[in-house]
C-alpha cells in the first residue's frame, strides 16, 4: 500500500512538473498558442475542422522573405555596393522543426490580372456610356465615366463607375434598380466625392474615348520584357557577367524553356524595346505569350558584344533598364552566391536567382526585392527547388509579372505615373473647355444616368450614340490588332481547379435563409418562415426541422468542441440569448422527438440579455469562450465557467446533468458606450490576463474597448458622409493581433500592438494598409492566403497581405450563409455542370471583352429560360482555401495538426502537358481575335462566313507548321 501511494505521489509530481514546464515555455509565446498546448498536453480534445476555422485568421508575412542589408565587395573584400532588398528563399526559419509543407499549383495566381482591372476597354469602349468632367473642391479636375452593363453576360444588370483623377483611378460597381433611377451625384457620392468647384458636366464628343484608353493604359503596359543575365561559376561583379560572349547548355536549356528563340529581323509582336530592323540589338532573342501577356526576354548573351567595351553598354542599355531581371548563376550551392549589389542599377527593383541542379533535374529559385517593393505573390515553396520544369515555368512567369507589377507601386513609379496623370487630366480639361458650351446643347448635369431623351431630340441623340459606338468599336479593334488589349487567353493548355471553387450543397432550397452555421458536414439555418433546419450534405435525405417557426433565429454560432448552440431570436424588447447542448439536439434529431418551441426554450434563455440585437464570440473559443452582446448602448460579457476538471476529462464532455448550459455560463461585467454598435469583434489579448479587447463600430468610427477597464479608444475615424459598416475581423500575424476594418467598399487592416500598461499602443504602424473592393460587400470572410468579399451578385477574391485582386466571379442573387468554418452561400441559379474544370484552353472562340465558360469555372451560371427561380445553396471548403495554400510554420501547434489530416477535399497533383508555345500559333489567335471582335462588333455576316472560311485554313497552316 505504501508503494503504490509513493508510486501514486511520483506520477502526480512528474504531472505537475510537466505542467509547469509547459507553462513556463508558454512565456514566451501568445496567451492563446500557451492554451492551446497547455490543452494539447492535459489531452483535450479539439477538432481538424475547429482548428482549421480559429486558423483562418492566422498569417504571416515572413512567408515573403525578410528584409535585409546585402553587402558586395571585390577581390581584395573592399565594399563596392550595399543596398536593403527583402530575400526570399522559400524558408521562414531555417532552423525551424517543423516539417516544410508542400506548394501547390492552385496557389500560382496572377495578381490584379488585366482583365478584371481594364474596366474602360472592357465594359465601356464600343459600348454606349456617359463620360463627365468636373473639378473637386482643390481644384483638381476629374473624370467620371459610367455605363449600365451586364456582369460579365450572367444577367445581372449594374453600374460601373470609372473616377479618373491624378492620382490614379477608382473603379465601382453599384446594382441596378428599375424603379430607383441613379444620378451622378449619388455615384460621386459613394466614391466618397460628395464637395465641387464645379459640377459635373457631361462630355459628348465621341474623341473623348479614346483620351480616357490612354489614361487606362497608365496603368501598366499588359506586355512585359524582362532582363537575363548569365553568371558563370565564381563571377562576382557585373562587369564580369555582362562579358560572358556566350552561354552554357544549362542556360539554352533553360531558355527553351521560358520561351521561343525568334528572328528579331522582320518581328511583327511586341518587341520590348528592341531593334527589329536592322539588328543593332542582336539576331535573334526569346519571346512567349502567357496568360495573354507577350513577354520578350533580354538575353545578355545574345545582345551585342563588344571586344573592346569592357562594361558591354548595349547590354547594360536593355538588361539595366529591366524592372525585373532573370540572373542564371553557374555552380552548385556552395559557391559564392549573386547579390543584387553586385549590379549597377537603380531601375532594376527585382532580381530573380536561378540555378539549375543537373544531379537531381531540378531548378531552385531565390527572389530579391528593393526594400520599397510591396509584397507580391506567390511565396516560394519550401524548399524552393522545383523537379517539375512545367510548373516552374509556370511559377517564375507569374512571380515576375506580379512583381513587376507590385514595383509600379514604389514610390519612385507611382509619382512618375502621377506626375503624368495630372499632366494628361489637366491637358485634356483645357483641351474640352472651348468646345464645353456647343456641345451642352442637349446637357444633363446630375441627370439620371441613362435618361430617356426627349421626342424632339431622340433622332438627334440617336444618331450621336450610333457616332459614339462606332468611334470606340474601331478604338477597341485597333487596340486588339496592335496587342495590346487586355485579354484572357491562356497558352498552357493546363487544366486545373482553384480553391475557391465551390460545391453544390442543396440543389433546391424552399425558404429564405436569415443565418446558419455548419455542424460537422451538415447546415443548421434559420428560415423566415419554416424555423430551423437540419441540411445533410446527400441530395436524397430531406431536411430535419429541429426549432419550428414560434422561435425566430436572426444569428446563431454552432460550437462542436463546447457541446453548444448559441443563437440570438427574437427583435426588439423580446430579443434574447438562448444556449443549447448539441447533445441534447442530436439526441433529439435521432430519436425523432418532436419539434422544439419557444415555449420549450424557456430554460435556454440568458435572461440578462433581454433585448439584444447583436453579439458576438472570440475566434479562439477552444480555450475560453467569451460572449459580448449588445444591448442598445450596452454591452454584456459573458464567459462560460469551465472547471479543471472539465478540462482534464474533454472540452466536449459537460458534467452537468441538465439538458440546458444556462448555468454555466457567467455576467462578468458591463461597459456602456456612446452609441449602440453596428459591427463587434473580440481580439485576445497578447497574455490572456486582463487585455483582452472588444472593437466596436459606430456613427463614424471603430473604438477598441479594454475587456477589464471598459476604457474606450479611437482605432480609426471613418471620413465620409454616409457609412455602411459590414465587419471587424480579428486576425493575427505572427501571434500578434491586428484588425481588418471593412466598411462601404474599403477594407483597412490595423496592428493592434501589445499593451503599455492598460493603453493599446493605437498608431500609425507601418504594417498597416488599406484597398478598395470593386462592389460595395455584404460580407467578408477571411482565410489566408485570401480574403473574400460577398456582394449582392458576385464573390470578389484578393490576398490579405496585398489586397491585390485575384479573381471576381458572379454569382446572381447572392447571399452569405456560414463562414466559421465551411463557407455556405445561396444564389438563385444553378450551378453550370459544364464548366467543373477551369480548363484555359489556347483556341478561346470568343473576342476579349466576352468572357467565356472556364472563366467562371464552378460558380453559379445564369437561370435558363423557363426555369422557375429556386435557392440553391454552394459550399466552397474551407480546408481548400487554407489548407491548400503554401503552408509554412506558423507559431501556433494547430498546423501541424491540420497538416496531418488529409482533407478530402484537396484535388490531387493535375498531370501536365508539355508547353507547345507556338508562335505562329499565337500570331494567328491574336488575327482570328481581331476577326471574331470585328464580326462581334459590326455584325457584318459577310465577315462571318469569310472567319469560318479563315478558321479552315488556319488549322491547316497551324498544322502544317507544326509538323
Amino acid at each position: 500500500s505504501e508503494t503504490t501511494s509513493l508510486r501514486k505521489c511520483q506520477a502526480m509530481t512528474s504531472q505537475v512538473s510537466e505542467w509547469a514546464g509547459l507553462l513556463l515555455f508558454g512565456i514566451q509565446l501568445s496567451g492563446f498558442e500557451t492554451k492551446i498546448q497547455f490543452l494539447y498536453a492535459l489531452g483535450v480534445h479539439v477538432s481538424a475542422s475547429e482548428d482549421l476555422g480559429c486558423r483562418r485568421g492566422e498569417f504571416s508575412r515572413k512567408h515573403y522573405g525578410s528584409v535585409e542589408l546585402l553587402i558586395s565587395s571585390d577581390a581584395d573584400g573592399a565594399i563596392q555596393r550595399a543596398g536593403r532588398f527583402r530575400v526570399e528563399n522559400g524558408s521562414i526559419d531555417e532552423a525551424s522543426d517543423y516539417t516544410p509543407g508542400t506548394w501547390r499549383r492552385t496557389d500560382v495566381h496572377l495578381e490584379n490580372p488585366e482583365y478584371h482591372t481594364r474596366w474602360y476597354f472592357k465594359y465601356f469602349l464600343g459600348k454606349v456610356h456617359q463620360n463627365y468632367v468636373g473639378m473637386d473642391a482643390e481644384k483638381n479636375p476629374f473624370f467620371l465615366s459610367v455605363v449600365l452593363s451586364d456582369q460579365n453576360n450572367q444577367r445581372v444588370p449594374q453600374y460601373r463607375a470609372i473616377l479618373w483623377r491624378k492620382t490614379g483611378t477608382l473603379k465601382i460597381s453599384l446594382p441596378y434598380s428599375p424603379t430607383k433611377t441613379l444620378s451622378v451625384k449619388s455615384i460621386l457620392s459613394a466614391m466618397n466625392v460628395d464637395r465641387f468647384e464645379k459640377g459635373p458636366r457631361e462630355i459628348l464628343n465621341p474623341e473623348i474615348q479614346k483620351d480616357l484608353l490612354v489614361l487606362e493604359e497608365q496603368e501598366g503596359s499588359v506586355n512585359f520584357k524582362f532582363g537575363v543575365l548569365y553568371a558563370k561559376d565564381g563571377q562576382l561583379t557585373d562587369d564580369e557577367m555582362f562579358s560572358n560572349e556566350s552561354g552554357s547548355e544549362n542556360l539554352d536549356k533553360f531558355l527553351n524553356l521560358l520561351g521561343d528563340t525568334i528572328c528579331l529581323q522582320g518581328w511583327a509582336g511586341y518587341r520590348g524595346g528592341l531593334d527589329t530592323k536592322n539588328d543593332t540589338t542582336g539576331i535573334n532573342s526569346i519571346y512567349t505569350v502567357y496568360q495573354g501577356h507577350e513577354l520578350m526576354f533580354h538575353v545578355s548573351t545574345m545582345l551585342p558584344y563588344s571586344k573592346e567595351n569592357k562594361q558591354q553598354v548595349e547590354r547594360k542599355r536593355h538588361i539595366g533598364n529591366d524592372i525585373v531581371t532573370i540572373v542564371f548563376q553557374e555552380g552548385d550551392d556552395t559557391s559564392p552566391s549573386f547579390k543584387p549589389s553586385m549590379i549597377r542599377s537603380h531601375f532594376t527593383h527585382i532580381f530573380a536567382l536561378v540555378r539549375y541542379n543537373s544531379q537531381n533535374d531540378s531548378y531552385r529559385l531565390k527572389i530579391f526585392s528593393e526594400e520599397s517593393v510591396p509584397l507580391f505573390g506567390p511565396p516560394l515553396p519550401s524548399p524552393p527547388v522545383f523537379t517539375d520544369h512545367q510548373e516552374f515555368r509556370d511559377f517564375l512567369l507569374v512571380k515576375l509579372i506580379n512583381g513587376e507589377k507590385a514595383t509600379l507601386e514604389t514610390p519612385t513609379f507611382a509619382q512618375k505615373r502621377q506626375r503624368t496623370l495630372d499632366m494628361l487630366i489637366r491637358s485634356l480639361n483645357q483641351d474640352l473647355m472651348p468646345d464645353m458650351p456647343k456641345n451642352m446643347l442637349n446637357r444633363r448635369s446630375f441627370s439620371d444616368v441613362l435618361p430617356e431623351s426627349p421626342k424632339s431630340a431622340r433622332k438627334k441623340e440617336e444618331a450621336r450614340q450610333a457616332e459614339f459606338v462606332r468611334v470606340g468599336q474601331a478604338l477597341k479593334l485597333k487596340t486588339i490588332v496592335r496587342g495590346d488589349a487586355p485579354t484572357s487567353l491562356v497558352t498552357t493548355g493546363l487544366c486545373r481547379k482553384e480553391p475557391w471553387e465551390s460545391q453544390s450543397f442543396c440543389s433546391s432550397f424552399p425558404y429564405d435563409i436569415v443565418c446558419g452555421d455548419s455542424w460537422g458536414q451538415s447546415l443548421l439555418v434559420a428560415t423566415d418562415s419554416a424555423g430551423v433546419m437540419l441540411l445533410e450534405d446527400s441530395p436524397t435525405l430531406p431536411p430535419v426541422q429541429v426549432f419550428d417557426k414560434t422561435l425566430t433565429v436572426k444569428q446563431m454560432h454552432l460550437l462542436e468542441p463546447q457541446d453548444l448552440l448559441i443563437a440570438r431570436a427574437d427583435k426588439g424588447k423580446d430579443a434574447r440569448l438562448y444556449v443549447y447542448r448539441l447533445s441534447t439536439l442530436k439526441r433529439g434529431i435521432e430519436e425523432r422527438q418532436l419539434v422544439r418551441t419557444k415555449y420549450d426554450s424557456r430554460e435556454n434563455k440568458l435572461e440578462k440579455t433581454k433585448g439584444c440585437h447583436l453579439y458576438s464570440i472570440n475566434t479562439h473559443h477552444g480555450v475560453e469562450l467569451r460572449i459580448v452582446a449588445a444591448i442598445r448602448n450596452k454591452l454584456l460579457l459573458i464567459t462560460r465557467k469551465q472547471s479543471r476538471l472539465d478540462c482534464l476529462s474533454s472540452i466536449a464532455t459537460v458534467t452537468g446533468t441538465t439538458d440546458s448550459p444556462v448555468e454555466e455560463f457567467q455576467y462578468i461585467r458591463e461597459i456602456c458606450l456612446c452609441d449602440s454598435p453596428v459591427v463587434m469583434a473580440l481580439v485576445d489579448g497578447p497574455t490572456g490576463e486582463n487585455d483582452h479587447m472588444i472593437c466596436v463600430a459606430y456613427r463614424h468610427q471603430f473604438d477598441l474597448i479594454n475587456e477589464s477597464t471598459g476604457d474606450a479608444y479611437r482605432l480609426h475615424h471613418v471620413d465620409s458622409n454616409r457609412v455602411n459598416f459590414v465587419s471587424a475581423i480579428d486576425v493575427y500575424e505572427d501571434g500578434e493581433a491586428g484588425l481588418l476594418l471593412c466598411y462601404n467598399n474599403i477594407c483597412v487592416y490595423k496592428k493592434v500592438c501589445p499593451f503599455n500598461g492598460a493603453t493599446p499602443m493605437i498608431q500609425p504602424n507601418t504594417s498597416d494598409f488599406h484597398f478598395s473592393w470593386n462592389q460595395m460587400p455584404n460580407a467578408i470572410v477571411c482565410a489566408f492566403p485570401y480574403i473574400l468579399a460577398f456582394t449582392t451578385d458576385s464573390i470578389e477574391i484578393r490576398l490579405v497581405v496585398n489586397g491585390n485582386l485575384v479573381y471576381t466571379a458572379v454569382v446572381p442573387e447572392l447571399q452569405l450563409t456560414a463562414s466559421r468554418s465551411d463557407i455556405y452561400f445561396i444564389s438563385s441559379a444553378p450551378i453550370n455542370s459544364a464548366s467543373n474544370c477551369s480548363s484555359r484552353d489556347t483556341s478561346s472562340q470568343s473576342s476579349p471583352q466576352t468572357p467565356t465558360g472556364y472563366e467562371m469555372p464552378v460558380f453559379p451560371s445564369p437561370l435558363g429560360d423557363g426555369e422557375a427561380p429556386s435557392k440553391h445553396i454552394y459550399k466552397i471548403p474551407l480546408s481548400n482555401l487554407v489548407g491548400r495554400s503554401i503552408e509554412r510554420p506558423l507559431k501556433s501547434p494547430l498546423v501541424n495538426k491540420v497538416l496531418t489530416a488529409p482533407a478530402p477535399s484537396v484535388i490531387g497533383p493535375t498531370p501536365m502537358i508539355a508547353s507547345t508555345t507556338s508562335l505562329s500559333l499565337s500570331r494567328m489567335e491574336i488575327k482570328e481575335i481581331a476577326s471574331r471582335t470585328r464580326k462581334e462588333l459590326l455584325g457584318d455576316e459577310t465577315e462571318k462566313n469569310e472567319q469560318e472560311n479563315q478558321g479552315g485554313r488556319t488549322e491547316e497552316n497551324s498544322r502544317d507548321k507544326h509538323h
